[in-house]
């Protein structure tokens, strides 16, 4: 089949066409989900929840070592390696801790300062029916090639719950990879897509600064950690900028900074934390070391001891050129070409980038914003929500991606 005539096929002439009865049940199970959002690591109810439904379509999930996430094949006879390459369709299924303000809507979170802010539970709904959809068509003989279903705990909590998942055997026998991630910038109806890198690696930065404390009337006789943090906060990121290539997009950025109790004392201890994002993998591999040269040279200068912790989190998602297109090629024998359009690379983190440093693989943004609607409800906001008509398209782009590959293979 050629891409022309992909491109140009209706929707209803690949299998995998939703219901109005599945929509409305998956519907049903998001808004359950973001009623009772857990966090990472945490997410047993939510685990349970998944497995109970594709119990009942007859599938046989595993849930991973550390008690939450879970792995389920459709199309391959329990215990037997799958024949071919599995196509795998990833999900995250944690939450934020962040209170969930929205008003006035009947399935908010009912657990305090907790909410699914970033859509995790809209990628759950998808992959999960998606998977219901794939079962059905295999027990009716129609599934071309095996599908494995990954459920991935703890995506928000660095270096990521992907990593665990792999160690749990989740990529064997896995020949690519496919995910997507909520975008409130783009119509729901439609997707954006990008080969090459989509988000941004991230890093997660710790400083402790010492030194002997005093009188603020006395200053030179003392380390002024005050002055010393605001230098080390306004300052490193401004030398970072002069010690990588400004095309890496290498970009410190402080969320929290603390010191001292009272206004007359200078304090013996300051602390700072935020995170490193960059753009290019090359320079993320050389960034521990250039952050912590510029702390350094800064701390020195105003006679301040620095303790740097520096957590890595996740290299930069980059999409391989023949996953994206076949994502593109899903979403426009679903929608038409017009349903598909590029996207920039975010400075957002996303742990699915481990799974693609051993499979290839990519990520489409699925759109979530209401058509019409001048409001953008960002991510990581408590007041996110998502067009529910995204878990449709989401379910049958990706069941139409299971159709393409497989007839790419075979051609």
């Amino acid at each position: 089949m050629s891409l022309e005539s992909e491109a140009g096929l209706a929707g209803d002439v690949l299998p995998g066409v939703l219901s109005e009865a599945l929509h409305a049940e998956l519907v049903a199970f998001r808004r359950d989900l973001h009623m009772h959002p857990e966090l990472g690591n945490q997410e047993f109810r939510t685990t349970a929840a998944i497995k109970e439904r594709l119990e009942q379509a007859g599938l046989r999930p595993r849930v991973l070592t550390k008690g939450t996430g879970l792995v389920c094949d459709i199309g391959v006879t329990e215990g037997e390696r799958p024949a071919v390459p599995v196509l795998a369709l990833r999900a995250d299924i944690d939450a934020l801790p962040i209170p969930d303000t929205k008003t006035d809507c009947p399935y908010r979170s009912t657990v305090p300062d907790r909410a699914h802010a970033c859509g995790h539970d809209v990628h759950t709904t998808v992959v999960l029916g998606t998977g219901l959809v794939l079962a059905d068509l295999h027990t009716k003989g129609l599934l071309p090639r095996p599908v494995r279903l990954i459920f991935q705990a703890a995506e928000e909590v660095l270096p990521g719950g992907a990593m665990d998942a792999i160690e749990d055997g989740v990529l064997t026998g896995v020949g690519r990879i496919l995910a997507v991630h909520c975008d409130p910038r783009v119509d729901a109806g439609r997707v954006g897509l990008r080969h090459g890198p989509i988000t941004s690696a991230c890093d997660r930065l710790d400083v402790a600064l010492d030194g002997p404390g005093g009188h603020t009337a006395r200053p030179h006789l003392t380390t002024d950690l005050v002055t010393a943090a605001a230098r080390v906060a306004v300052d490193v990121p401004a030398v970072i900028g002069r010690r990588i290539d400004t095309r890496a997009g290498l970009v410190l950025t402080w969320g929290r900074i603390a010191s001292g109790h009272a206004p007359n004392v200078i304090p013996q201890h300051a602390e700072l934390s935020g995170t490193v994002r960059c753009l290019d993998l090359e320079a993320w591999r050389q960034a521990p070391d250039i952050v912590h040269a510029a702390i350094d040279e800064v701390a020195t200068l105003h006679r301040a001891k620095s303790e740097i912790t520096y957590v890595r989190g996740v290299p930069p998602v980059v999409n391989d050129r023949e996953s994206t297109e076949l994502l593109r090629r899903a979403m426009s024998a679903r929608r038409g070409r017009d349903s598909v359009e590029s996207t920039e690379q975010s400075l957002g983190g996303e742990d699915f980038s481990w799974y693609l440093e051993h499979v290839p693989g990519a990520m489409a943004r699925l759109g979530v914003r209401r058509p019409g609607e001048r409001t953008v409800r960002d991510l990581h906001q408590g007041d996110f929500d998502a067009d529910e008509h995204a878990i449709t398209v989401g379910v049958e782009m990706f069941t139409a991606a299971a159709f393409l590959d497989a007839n790419g293979m075979q051609g």
